[in-house]
């Protein structure tokens, strides 16, 4: 085949995908989730229930998960299973949403498998819209596609990232064999209820009967709900501190070395390079999900195996290096907790002179809680907003900031290219570039300096 021709192919391979993206925004958004699961498990049963062909960790919790199931995935892989992962929300383009073996699906895949579901979508739609109801949302429709893009693969596992809460969120029609619960804490009030307590019993709805629990060292209140639903379903509980936990985490070079007891085993001396003890504790829980999956928590994962896995782990958009002198760091923290543990992280794992915050927050997020927590670790605040149409306009949010950090420390750029140069150009060779306060802002980040780097 000649170039012309692989171009040629490579632009209407891009332009398909492109049109799935374009029909997935045509619908609800999700930032609009619906409370319901039948519209999901109608569209699957019609589908024939992909998601039964395979076997599935389901995680949830409120920061962590995406890390936490990139790094199970990738011991997985490293075990010899082809794996199928689902994350959310994506940085750059949807395709990251859907990872067959370690690799975003293909342009070209995820057209075809639009196109194979898309007259059982429609069917749903009309179904519900007969009934007085909302069609498919843009969520809804995306976990339709993503379990029979892991069906079509064909995969053994998939590791599926719940999107908002867990109960009624659309990944749970498929039921996992481990449920995963990453620390809780408070976000998305409005949708997931107003206390961790009753957060935490929205996402311990992913627990299914007979399933593998394991959960992160949680708040009392969360942990009473996970047990109680655990009980109700016959569910076995892994515990961090109890039948898991990081013993040792120190730094090295490109990430840190840690020592974790599994359940199955004590695992000394693994490299992982991500950064910060949230993410020591992120691959702790990865490591017991693994074991859990594997067999029970009696099978110990093979020391060259957990190498493996662990050293080919990546989690874009967090605590990632995208530029030097000074360092361009990237961070999706958007909420305190989130927050809190990115500043421990700076202060832990590098030695920049200074960090100046690039920060956009989206307005249904604590904008006050997320400054506060970083503004010990940051010198000054650049402060504009992403692209989205929930965005904090730049001068209410730098109102917001300058309560926090003095007007002195706060300077105003709407747009995000002109707020990440306008930070490099203030910053020395030794100093750092933080990117945080909203999913949508660090992807533009991303592709920003893409750019700037001659990247496609």
């Amino acid at each position: 085949m000649s170039d012309d021709q692989q171009h040629a192919d490579h632009d209407a391979d891009r332009a398909a995908a492109d049109r799935v993206y374009a029909e997935l925004l045509a619908r609800i958004g999700e930032h609009a989730p619906q409370p319901r699961l039948e519209p999901t498990r109608r569209a699957v049963e019609l589908l024939g229930d992909p998601q039964r062909s395979y076997g599935v960790i389901h995680i949830t919790g409120t920061n962590g998960k995406t890390s936490t199931s990139r790094i199970a995935e990738s011991i997985l892989r490293a075990h010899g299973l082809r794996t199928g992962l689902m994350t959310s929300p994506h940085l750059v383009r949807v395709n990251e949403r859907i990872v067959i073996d370690g690799e975003p699906i293909s342009d070209r895949a995820l057209a075809d498998n639009w196109e194979d579901i898309q007259p059982y979508l429609l069917m749903v739609d009309a179904e519900l819209t007969a009934n007085g109801e909302e069609p498919l949302t843009y969520f809804e429709a995306l976990t339709v596609l993503a379990f029979a893009c892991f069906a079509d693969a064909p995969v053994d596992v998939a590791v599926v990232e719940v999107g908002m809460g867990g109960e009624w969120d659309s990944t749970n029609v498929a039921d996992g064999d481990v449920a995963v619960l990453t620390p809780i804490a408070l976000d998305h009030t409005h949708r997931l209820g107003s206390t961790v307590a009753e957060i935490a019993r929205t996402k311990a709805g992913i627990i299914k009967p007979a399933a593998q629990v394991v959960t992160a060292l949680q708040q009392t209140e969360a942990m009473d709900e996970i047990t109680r639903a655990a009980e109700h379903d016959e569910a076995t509980i892994v515990a961090e501190g109890v039948d898991f936990q990081v013993l040792d985490a120190r730094l090295a070079v490109g990430g840190q070395a840690l020592t974790v007891r599994g359940r199955a085993a004590t695992y000394d001396d693994l490299l992982l390079p991500l950064f910060g003890p949230h993410q020591a504790q992120n691959a702790a829980i990865a490591i017991a999900a693994v074991e859990s999956f594997l067999g029970a928590g009696t099978q110990p994962i093979a020391p060259d195996v957990l190498a493996e896995g662990l050293a080919a782990v990546r989690s874009p958009g967090r605590l990632q290096i995208v530029a030097t002198e000074p360092t361009v760091l990237v961070d999706a923290a958007h909420n305190p907790h989130g927050a809190e543990a990115l500043a421990r992280a700076v202060m832990g794992s590098f030695a920049f002179t200074a960090v100046t915050a690039v920060i956009g927050v989206l307005d249904d997020k604590d904008a006050h809680g997320i400054i506060a927590a970083l503004d010990p670790v940051v010198e000054r605040f650049v402060v504009t907003q992403s692209d989205s149409e929930r965005a904090i306009p730049a001068d209410e949010l730098a109102e917001i900031a300058a309560q926090i950090a003095g007007p002195d420390r706060v300077v105003v750029a709407v747009d995000p290219a002109d707020a990440i140069e306008s930070a490099r150009q203030s910053s020395e060779p030794s100093a750092a570039v933080l990117v945080t306060g909203s999913i949508t802002l660090v992807g533009q980040a991303i592709s920003i300096l893409a750019r700037e780097n001659g990247d496609s």
